[in-house]
């Protein structure tokens, strides 16, 4: 009796101690993911915090593209902002090339290269006009062109904005560069060159678009810059003069 006794006693202990096994170990199971939980979503909240939102990063793409765009109209949009920049330079159109050469032969090559420094003044002359134009374009950017620039190229705000944007704004200028042709007397000088041109035996037509080609040379020069400036703001600290610049291209 003594024995049974004894035994079912050390039962009831074993079972004892194994349900507060149990129970510790279940309370030490649910502390660690607790922890566990806790310091995710802590570091999640920080990741979270640290990142810039998507109206930060819009606000950011279209001040860098503004302040960019003001920059490269700066450089461009002076006496020799073109016609001294070898990266930029309007040469005469191709075409106008058989001109040159045929009046090089009697002395005259001079004036193709007035003709040439005038369709260089024209775009510096145009230039600034297209300041305003470039700002609505920024304006009209919406957020989800923003977030897919953002994780693009250096380059990629400036492909966009010329891909999106050039027609608009070719035929805004169109006028603003046919009267600066005509005010620093490219449309003279080219009327000039071909009159003379034409007083030659046996020479080829020749027909050139001034207006257009120096839209398109000129539209080509400042996207070329500006796609620079967007490079620098990107990855300059010096570049990027805001804090709002600096939290959103500074955190990639």
């Amino acid at each position: 009796m003594a024995n049974c006794r004894k035994t079912s006693f050390l039962v009831l202990m074993i079972l004892m101690l194994i349900t507060s096994y149990s129970i510790a170990a279940g309370s030490w199971w649910e502390t660690g993911l607790k922890v566990l939980t806790t310091a995710t979503e802590s570091n999640t909240a920080k990741k979270t915090a640290a990142e810039p939102a998507t109206a930060d990063i819009g606000k950011a793409f279209k001040e860098a593209l503004s302040i960019g765009s003001e920059n490269v109209v700066k450089q461009l949009g002076k006496a020799d902002g073109f016609n001294a920049d070898p990266a930029i330079h309007i040469p005469l159109p191709g075409e106008l090339e058989t001109v040159k050469n045929m009046l090089n032969k009697i002395g005259m090559s001079s004036m193709v290269d007035d003709l040439e420094l005038k369709l260089n003044r024209a775009a510096e002359a145009a230039t600034p006009k297209a300041k305003e134009l470039f700002l609505q374009s920024i304006n009209e950017m919406t957020f989800d062109d923003v977030q897919t620039i953002y994780n693009g190229p250096q380059d990629s705000a400036t492909k966009y904005f010329k891909s999106k944007m050039s027609p608009a704004l070719k035929k805004e200028m169109t006028p603003i560069v046919e009267k600066s042709l005509s005010e620093v007397g490219a449309v003279q000088a080219y009327d000039n060159v071909i009159g003379q041109y034409k007083t030659l035996p046996f020479v080829p037509d020749v027909k050139s678009n001034l207006t257009n080609y120096v839209l398109e040379k000129g539209t080509d020069g400042i996207f070329y810059y500006l796609a620079k400036e967007e490079a620098a703001i990107r990855k300059d600290p010096v570049k990027q003069t805001t804090a709002l610049l600096k939290q959103v291209f500074g955190a990639k």
